[in-house]
């Protein structure tokens, strides 16, 4: 208890002024919960204020179309994330009337919903005593243990969760729970944690041995694939162009973008052009000019894709029927949305 205890009273002094924090309404944390896996608060704040005011119910949000969702979440990354939660609001409204579930075993049957997200909801606005364990709560917990288990096995993952429930105050589980987080974003940082000032400190095993660095221990992160894109910008003489929607489970699933070539490694010009691929959906073309002179390497957690953008001017296509004036409202993923910006302009 005395360490629940201490991260409540530093939370309570310390704790940063969020706009879901104002609120017990479970559609608006969880918006934030789902909103803040992968993403810092600071890059997440503004998406969350736009989402609520466009927003504001969960009826709002299920009777939008996912293309609509999927453009307000644009540039946040992880679009399966933005497809759950539209889902899920649709089956809420429709299911439960609009009336959020509210207990974690009910929370977390929710598609997209996992064990940390059902224990924040069910916690600070249920006061269920769930405990959550997201990377700040396992970088305290290792920190202050000692606990060298890989937090990315599943030993790991049980080990720890098994141990922040032990801890966890019953008595106001959603502000223990608030705290430990808010505890390892800003006091117990991954990098530089400020432990002259930690009220842990004097009891701190990695502290005390000097493994501040060490410890979490994550295991090796499954080896990056490198994929070469080449998008084909079409613009034809009536001002159109094409763009379709990504099908399938891979990757931008339901955004946007243009005729695609993907290679197994970089390509010039003449390569493009002599692929079947390439002649096939242009047997005729007036000119063909590579826009990014440098290849763009866009990082996803398990992909680096080197893009090329080649700019294809063409007569007018019963294919491009999509007009450039109307380009920036369909759901594209941050690399085409930032290729588009300077494009526009340079157009």
């Amino acid at each position: 208890m005395k360490f629940s205890n201490t991260l409540i009273f530093w939370y309570l002094q310390n704790n940063r002024e969020l706009p879901w924090r104002k609120v017990n309404n479970p559609y608006f944390i969880w918006l934030s919960e789902i909103m803040l896996q992968q993403t810092r608060v600071a890059q997440g704040m503004a998406y969350y204020l736009k989402f609520t005011e466009n927003f504001p119910t969960v009826f709002d949000l299920a009777k939008a179309d996912e293309s609509t969702v999927l453009k307000m979440w644009q540039g946040l990354g992880y679009y399966s994330r933005a497809r759950n939660l539209h889902h899920s609001a649709k089956q809420i409204a429709i299911e439960f009337n609009g009336e959020f579930p509210s207990t974690y075993k009910e929370i977390i049957k929710l598609k997209g919903i996992g064990d940390y997200t059902a224990s924040a909801i069910a916690s600070i606005c249920f006061n269920e005593p769930t405990a959550v364990v997201d990377g700040n709560v396992y970088r305290v917990l290792s920190r202050y243990f000692g606990i060298k288990t890989p937090i990315n096995s599943s030993t790991g993952i049980k080990e720890f969760k098994a141990l922040a429930q032990t801890l966890i105050n019953k008595s106001q589980p959603g502000t223990h729970n608030q705290a430990i987080m808010d505890f390892g974003a800003l006091l117990c940082k991954p990098q530089n944690p400020l432990c002259e000032t930690c009220p842990l400190a004097d009891s701190c095993v990695a502290l005390e041995k000097k493994l501040i660095k060490e410890l979490p221990v994550k295991e090796k992160k499954i080896k990056v694939r490198n994929r070469y894109f080449n998008f084909l910008v079409v613009k034809t003489d009536d001002g159109k162009t094409i763009l379709s929607e990504r099908k399938g489970k891979g990757i931008w699933q339901g955004l946007y973008q243009f005729p695609l070539i993907e290679s197994d490694k970089s390509i010039n010009k003449n390569e493009l052009v002599s692929s079947e691929e390439f002649i096939n959906l242009f047997p005729h073309i007036t000119t063909l000019s590579l826009f990014n002179k440098k290849e763009i390497v866009h990082k996803l957690s398990h992909q680096h894709l080197y893009t090329q953008f080649w700019v294809v001017e063409v007569l007018a296509s019963s294919a491009a029927k999509i007009k450039w004036n109307v380009v920036h409202k369909y759901p594209v993923p941050v690399l085409i949305a930032n290729f588009l910006e300077t494009f526009q302009i340079k157009k």
